[in-house]
């Protein structure tokens, strides 16, 4: 029998509630006949939703009850695809009441229509109208229905509190600060030892805090509590009061230092007054060092801990809290952080020894060959998490037969009988705790294979599409997403991928079997196909609203045919999202099967060898995710621009494109628009500003009709912009209504023109351009490539570009002089390339303040220049040496000189972090100063170096073998 999640629905049902009371409707233009039957909604909803708490508790007792809580569900996704079929037709027919009345005469049938009815008015909206009312006549007698059967069931008006959530055979017993003896100690030596170091260390820090609260946070059943137990019982003599209290998730100040006080004093009695029993507390506390272990802490409110923690103020220096929470949030506000030890997985030899003592009582497999394979397959099925170790080997203690063992590792830990299963209780405890918004979120998480890494930002944007992001202030739906995420991540939901990206995550594989227990048959994995058939049922396939799948080199039809009639389905994901060897997809699916999807939100064909898409896909309406990233196709059909819902378009990589539709511009919910790495795409449409939420637009081709200044109403772009075609800029004015100043959420911009520098370039246009093209000064990268100019803007180098880190100048041939960048305090990367007019570098680059004011360049760790063809001479020196002058480049590492034929001479200030000099193909001369050659070089080799040179460091290069230095006989003076 199939469980719904209580949550799921209740995070549903609010959501619902907020859309029918959010005011909106009144906006639609609809008869007054439809909105008193949607008025009607809201009363019917609030009272199904007061029985919710209650219908949940008895559905696994009760069949009929889980049958009524499967209708709710499918009325609810009916009721929200009504109710945003209604917001869409309002956006369509916004444009039409504002287009102005046309010069040819109105019908004689038009004539008859009354004027109040007639800017509304055409053949589409009035059959539209018949048909909404009709669903509106089903979804109320339907919600009738289930009203009706509610009083049936005897189902109760209230709503499950906090402590009375848990199931019948889920109570999670409290904890004891007692080890076991014989069970060993297995892979946390490491961590125990960090723990006790900074124990040691609060006491020796001479800190006025009588005492320090060192936290331990993990997933559930990472091992939280058994590392806390070993820490308690190993330093317990050290302290002269100490007391264990298993918190679990009622944080009741009163009943907390109740229970604190009686383990202290060793007296039991009854203390209802908080202020007596604090009181009480204080004066034993007082000036004694205390040892207390708060295990499993749920508690955010900090006001609740601020009370709880007055007592322990008196106590004596050196004083520990330990507490073992999921959260990090917890640990933040029991100002824990940045102390707090966060556990990661064991290593499967030590969840093979956990499994191997609670199973059989051994220290591991080794002595017994005919369970050891069978016994750490099953531990791998763990995935290092020990409460999993320890529930499986607690089931297997009682199967002595080794096919018995391969019955388990056959079965998933998730479907193991929940009087036996350890992990069951403790998983849906995090769940428990979750708001009601970010259970959705995970939810929808379920959707994920195991060991599958997501791109927090895809994430987000999918979260969104699905309309799961409702922030209750005017914050950005995004912003409030990448806080939901942060919170799952904090809570141990989500967990860093170890490949290094900072955006890549997953999670474990329990919490994706937590994740689709919790969906039930909503989230649905076609590659779980033939299982989920035998699971749920035919019926329960096509009642499926989300749908993902692996995608294989060649996905037909027969794959996708058990979707051809499931006409509610909103997501149709395929995975993985991120770029991969292109795969082909049969056409039938494209042409036949997604147009019949009327509901669908989101799709995903990432990297399919797709070359276009059916004109009908503009009738999918609620569209908000298309992602065609990485596939063959070479235009859109020009009904792409009638998805007036559509927040999100990912074009990358989509090498073959050539257009896109010429009405792009009516998208005007469009908020991410990623056409990066599209060569092809030489021209965009005119109307770009009309996309006033648009957020992400990777680049805009300039020319053709569109101007620069279209950007004038995107205030709200973000990340990465590159402008390409800023040659074909007639009007420099142009370029100040582009307004980038104002643009405060860009951080990388891109300025390229023709790299044919013909006689048609005006230099005095191309330098006023740039000039007026100053971005905001949050910018963190900044590249220009074929500028036409003699000189740079004067705001290149303002040292009020605080966060500029990478700055790129390419083939910006007319430039006679480089621009004073030695005030950018955050630069680390410096490219200068093709700037053939320069025939000189001096102290100019280093900064208008330099040497007076501070180091030049004082960040920069990367310097390059290549192909200066004209370049004859660099100098920083200074006349006079002044210790009290600034130094240039103080934390150069790599300095790269390539392709300079003219250059002959050098001269350098001392470079005391350089690791790498490589001066390549530049002219060869006879010698170096002595002076250069004495340079803090970290390299090992030279390539045709002055012999001189490196006869005098033979030595030192023959001790250090690790970095390159090539120089070309270039004069060091």
């Amino acid at each position: 029998m199939v469980v719904i999640a209580e949550i799921f629905l209740s995070a549903f049902f609010t959501a619902l509630l907020e859309k029918l009371a959010s005011g909106k409707l009144v906006n639609l233009a609809l008869p007054e006949r439809i909105y008193s039957r949607l008025q009607t909604w809201t009363s019917k909803l609030e009272l199904l939703e007061a029985v919710l708490s209650s219908a949940e508790e008895k559905q696994i007792r009760e069949k009929t009850v889980n049958t009524w809580l499967q209708q709710l569900q499918d009325l609810a996704y009916d009721l929200d695809d009504l109710l945003d079929e209604l917001a869409t037709e309002a956006l369509r027919r916004k444009p039409m009441m504002a287009q102005p009345t046309q010069a040819s005469k109105p019908s004689m049938f038009r004539k008859l229509i009354p004027a109040c009815c007639s800017t509304s008015f055409n053949p589409r909206a009035v059959m539209f109208d018949v048909n909404i009312s009709s669903e509106i006549d089903n979804i109320t007698g339907r919600l009738e229905d289930l009203l009706k059967q509610k009083g049936d069931l005897n189902l109760i008006n209230d709503h499950l509190g906090g402590a009375r959530w848990r199931r019948t055979g889920e109570e999670i017993l409290p904890t004891t600060s007692l080890v076991d003896e014989y069970a060993g100690f297995h892979g946390r030596e490491k961590d125990k030892q960090a723990i006790l170091a900074q124990m040691c260390l609060g006491s020796e820090s001479g800190s006025d805090h009588r005492f320090r609260v060192i936290a331990i946070v993990g997933m559930s059943g990472i091992g939280k509590t058994t590392l806390a137990q070993r820490i308690y019982e190993e330093v317990r003599n050290s302290f002269a009061l100490k007391a264990w209290i298993s918190v679990s998730d009622e944080f009741d100040a009163l009943a907390i230092t109740e229970r604190i006080y009686k383990a202290i004093s060793s007296q039991n009695f009854e203390l209802k007054d908080l202020d007596i029993v604090q009181v009480k507390l204080r004066e034993i506390i007082s000036n004694k060092k205390f040892l207390l272990v708060l295990d499993d802490v749920w508690n955010e409110n900090y006001a609740k801990w601020e009370v709880l923690s007055r007592p322990f103020q008196v106590g004596a220096p050196g004083s520990i809290i330990i507490v073992t929470t999921r959260n990090v949030r917890v640990a933040s506000i029991m100002r824990a952080v940045p102390d707090y030890h966060h556990l990661d997985q064991l290593g499967n030899e030590d969840i093979c020894s956990i499994l191997a003592y609670h199973a059989r009582g051994w220290q591991n497999f080794d002595a017994h060959p005919a369970f050891k394979e069978t016994g750490e397959a099953i531990a791998k099925k763990c995935k290092g998490l020990p409460l999993a170790a320890k529930s499986l080997g607690g089931l297997l203690c009682t199967k002595g037969n080794p096919n018995e063992w391969k019955d388990v590792l056959d079965s998933k830990i998730w479907d193991l009988h929940a009087e036996n299963n350890g992990i069951l209780p403790a998983l849906r405890l995090s769940y428990h705790h979750l708001p009601y918004h970010l259970k959705r979120l995970f939810a929808y998480c379920s959707l994920f294979p195991k060991d599958y890494e997501f791109d927090k930002h895809e994430l987000v944007l999918l979260w969104m599409a699905e309309g799961f992001l409702r922030s209750e202030t005017h914050r950005e739906m995004e912003e409030f997403g990448f806080q939901c995420f942060d919170e799952l991540l904090s809570r141990s939901f989500f967990q860093r991928s170890k490949t290094g990206a900072e955006s890549r995550f997953l999670m474990h594989d329990l919490l994706i079997d937590l994740a689709r227990h919790v969906a039930g048959r909503v989230c649905f994995r076609l590659d779980d196909k033939a299982e989920s058939n035998v699971r749920h049922g035919t019926d329960s396939l096509l009642k499926a609203r989300h749908l993902s799948f692996i995608h294989l080199e060649y996905d037909g039809s027969q794959k996708f045919e058990d979707f051809c009639r499931s006409s509610k389905l909103r997501t149709f994901l395929q995975l993985p999202v991120f770029e991969t060897p292109s795969c082909y997809l049969t056409n039938q699916v494209i042409s036949d099967l997604l147009p019949q999807l009327h509901f669908l939100r989101v799709l995903s064909l990432s990297d399919y060898k797709i070359f276009q898409l059916p004109n009908a896909i503009g009738n999918l309406k609620h569209f908000r995710y298309l992602n065609l990233s990485g596939t063959q196709i070479e235009q859109l059909p020009e009904s792409v621009s009638e998805l007036y819902n559509l927040q999100t378009l990912l074009l990358r990589n989509c090498r073959s494109l050539t257009k896109l539709p010429a009405n792009t511009g009516n998208l005007i919910n469009l908020r991410h628009l990623d056409i990066a790495v599209t060569e092809k795409l030489q021209e965009m449409p005119v109307g770009l500003c009309n996309m006033a939420s648009l957020q992400t637009l990777s680049k805009i081709v300039l020319g053709r009709g569109l101007k620069v200044n279209e950007l004038r109403g995107l205030s709200n772009l973000k990340g990465a912009l590159s402008i390409i075609g800023l040659h074909s800029v007639m009007d420099a004015q142009d370029a100040r209504e582009a307004n980038l100043t104002c643009k405060q959420g860009l951080e990388e911009l891109e300025m390229v023109w023709n790299s044919d520098f013909h006689d048609s370039r005006n230099k005095i246009i191309e330098k006023e351009v740039i000039k007026l093209l100053k971005p905001s000064t949050n910018l963190r990268r900044l590249e220009v490539k074929h500028y036409g100019g003699v000189e740079f803007p004067s705001w290149l180098g303002n040292p009020s570009f605080s966060q500029l880190a990478h700055i790129s100048l390419s083939d910006c041939r007319y430039c006679t002089s480089l621009p004073s960048l030695g005030d950018l305090t955050s630069l680390k990367k410096l490219h200068i390339s093709g700037i053939k007019g320069v025939k000189t570098v001096g102290n100019e680059l280093c900064g208008v303040g330099w040497p007076h004011v501070g180091d030049a360049f004082p960040s920069l760790e990367t310097l390059e220049f290549v192909d200066m063809v004209d370049w004859e001479e660099w100098s920083t020196n200074l006349s006079n040496d002044n210790e009290n002058f600034g130094q240039v480049f103080p934390c150069l590492r790599e300095l790269i000189i390539d392709r300079c034929p003219n250059l002959i001479k050098i001269s350098l200030s001392r470079l005391p972090s350089i690791l790498v000099l490589n001066i390549s193909r530049c002219p060869e001369n006879q010698k170096m100063s002595e002076k250069q050659a004495q340079l803090p070089l970290q390299t090992n080799t030279y390539d045709r170096v002055n012999e001189e040179v490196a006869q005098s460091r033979a030595d030192e290069l023959r001790l250090q073998k690790t970095k390159k230095h090539v120089i070309y006989g270039v004069i060091f003076v």
